[in-house]
């Protein structure tokens, strides 16, 4: 393709979402994709580049400040003079299902370094490239934060995940009621069901269509970025219509 337009970046990039996002916003967009192991990212940015998008991948650890400083350093070299679009944050880490009182000290910290440093790390990368888009991109700059219903509510034997989650949750409310005025569309995805992909293939319901369709999260996260500044949605519910809630 030509020298994309704008950018845009996703961080926990893998299969389903991730890979959904990847691919939505690279129809418009350069992506940069973003994981930890480039195993998670490699086949869609081969994928995206032979359909005639442009895309590169970052081995990147959310949850260390130097490494996203690297990655943010080759991003910006990538895309050039091209504005940065959107940033959608997807990581999930920290998930860990165990009572309480069996929790170590590290797997406690695992949700909070997962989702609440590394947020706040990722944001503070991509927000000055936010900011400098404003009025140069097409639809408001956007970052989007992918959550979970542990964002809203701490389960049992999920204190790790729920606490980064409620961290993660209250990052973006902050950032959301700071730069909303600025231009910057900041929003909260609360995914609250199974997604489908290969990992929960083997995960049973009564319905068939009770899992959530990775391609139209990707869908809801991209009318999330179109929207005009009149109309900001900023907290997303997204579940199957079976799901208790």
């Amino acid at each position: 393709m030509a020298a994309p337009k704008a950018w845009a970046v996703v961080i926990g990039v893998g299969q389903g979402t991730g890979a959904s996002v990847a691919r939505r916003f690279g129809k418009d967009y350069g992506v940069a994709l973003l994981a930890r192991k480039a195993e998670n990212y490699e086949p869609f940015v081969k994928e995206i580049n032979e359909a005639g998008g442009k895309a590169i991948g970052i081995s990147t650890d959310t949850a260390d400040g130097k490494s996203i400083q690297s990655a943010f350093e080759q991003i910006n070299k990538a895309r050039g003079d091209a504005p940065l679009a959107a940033a959608i944050f997807n990581v999930g880490g920290g998930f860990i299902r165990k009572p309480f009182l069996e929790l170590s000290p590290q797997e406690y910290e695992g949700g909070w370094q997962a989702n609440g440093l590394g947020g706040f790390y990722f944001s503070q990368a991509v927000i000055p490239l936010l900011l400098e888009a404003v009025g140069k991109t097409e639809y408001p700059p956007t970052l989007i934060f992918t959550s979970a219903t542990a964002g809203l509510r701490g389960s049992a034997n999920c204190a790790s995940f729920a606490t980064g989650k409620f961290a993660l949750r209250a990052l973006y409310q902050s950032l959301a009621r700071e730069f909303g005025p600025k231009g910057i569309h900041v929003a909260h995805a609360i995914i609250d069901g199974v997604i489908d992909i290969e990992r929960t293939k083997h995960y049973k319901f009564d319905h068939p269509d009770a899992k959530i369709s990775p391609e139209a999260i990707a869908d809801s996260y991209w009318h999330l970025h179109t929207q005009p500044r009149t109309t900001f949605t900023n907290e997303l519910d997204i579940r199957p219509y079976i799901e208790k809630w």
